[in-house]
């Protein structure tokens, strides 16, 4: 099966009036029937195929511009970045319509780098993208794989592609007082209220923010001692059944919060799946479909999609509406029809799919796995 790598689709666009104009200097015979055809010589796809993109771009985070075009931000990777392989620091993709991408310009680079973690060689992982008014907040995870003390950042942009200037950490695991303190979502709820959530294996939690999105609102010390476990087992001990990359919404009333649990790393035989709960406040408590209270133990959480024939560990998500207003999942996972590997990196590839709610408002994709492909999102055409 053929994959496109950082290619944009261009499609005809429909053609108004004769294929072959009439010159102004001549009459047609009365006889002659002048048709005036509508039909474009080539239709828009209906249909779509996963990967969206590939080889890579993991973590993936998502936000529609005042232009109408759609913004993805990933984890910083080594990837094939045109001819050759390069780091990209938050690479930042674009595309009309949800399915058609082109690589557009990374977050952060050498010189821009944030400099506040305490490891040598710390990366930006896990991004997440919020507008505030004018301004676009993109919040960071500084990590290495084994970091003792990772945290949180935030740089600010005018636009969705930047350019970003760091505003600096916001807080660390030390500070928080959550190991492993990455992987956040930003929330911005109806009262205007600025909400964090976070955590990777650790438990998932919750702190409130400033109105502008750039700092805790509390000192850290009181933020320490009163942020909210919404998720997992606060056990002080790194294990996969205690969730990680939390993404919020709200629909009918209810938070929604999505989870990824699972092996996220290990090339085919990656565990991640997506699971979500629900909550009538933002700060919780949150239960699952079957009642389960999310801070009772660990590895609950109602399905919304995993791995299956062609894909495994899939994950890390976040959700977006299309113009019909149908919310889509937008995930990573690995193509079981490529290499795991794109040299050093997880060939983690950009995969979407259509959330359905069932009768008693759960979300989730169709089967539970995810698709190779289906009907595309429905986007507006914009003159």
């Amino acid at each position: 099966m053929k994959h496109k790598i950082g290619l944009t689709l261009i499609f005809t666009t429909l053609l108004v009036g004769c294929t072959t104009p009439v010159s102004s200097s001549e009459t047609p015979p009365a006889s002659e029937e002048i048709v005036i055809s509508n039909e474009s010589s080539e239709e828009v796809p209906t249909d779509y195929e996963n990967p969206v993109w590939e080889p890579v771009l993991a973590d993936p985070a998502i936000i529609r511009g005042d232009d109408g075009i759609f913004y993805a931000y990933g984890t910083q990777d080594n990837a094939l970045w045109g001819d050759y392989y390069r780091v990209r620091y938050t690479p930042i993709l674009s595309s009309p319509n949800l399915v058609d991408w082109e690589y557009r310009d990374q977050a952060f680079k050498p010189a821009t780098m944030p400099q506040w973690s305490e490891s040598s060689g710390a990366g930006l992982w896990a991004p997440d993208i919020v507008r505030f008014g004018a301004t676009y907040n993109l919040y960071y995870s500084l990590s290495v794989w084994g970091d003792p003390n990772p945290g949180i950042g935030v740089a600010t942009g005018p636009s969705p592609l930047g350019p970003f200037t760091d505003q600096g950490k916001i807080f660390d695991s030390n500070e928080i007082g959550v190991g492993n303190s990455i992987d956040s979502a930003t929330y911005i709820d109806d009262d205007g209220r600025v909400y964090m959530v976070w955590g990777s294996f650790y438990g998932i939690y919750g702190v409130e923010l400033t109105s502008d999105g750039l700092s805790l609102k509390e000192s850290k010390a009181e933020a320490h001692a009163n942020k909210v476990i919404l998720a997992g087992v606060d056990n002080g001990r790194w294990e996969i059944g205690n969730y990680e990359g939390p993404y919020l919404i709200k629909e009918n009333s209810y938070y929604y919060m999505f989870l990824s649990t699972g092996t996220c790393c290990n090339g085919h035989y990656s565990t991640y799946e997506v699971r979500v709960c629900r909550s009538e406040s933002i700060l919780g408590p949150y239960y699952d479909k079957a009642g389960n209270l999310m801070t009772s133990r660990q590895n609950i959480g109602t399905p919304v999609v995993r791995g299956n024939e062609h894909f495994a560990g899939v994950g890390h998500n976040s959700i977006i509406k299309d113009d019909a207003g149908d919310y889509w999942i937008v995930y990573h996972g690995f193509d079981k029809q490529e290499d795991p590997y794109y040299g050093t990196t997880n060939r983690r590839a950009l995969l979407i799919d259509k959330l359905e709610w069932d009768s008693e408002g759960w979300p989730s994709v169709a089967t539970l796995g995810a698709s190779r492909g289906a009907t595309r999102p429905y986007i507006e055409p914009r003159s």
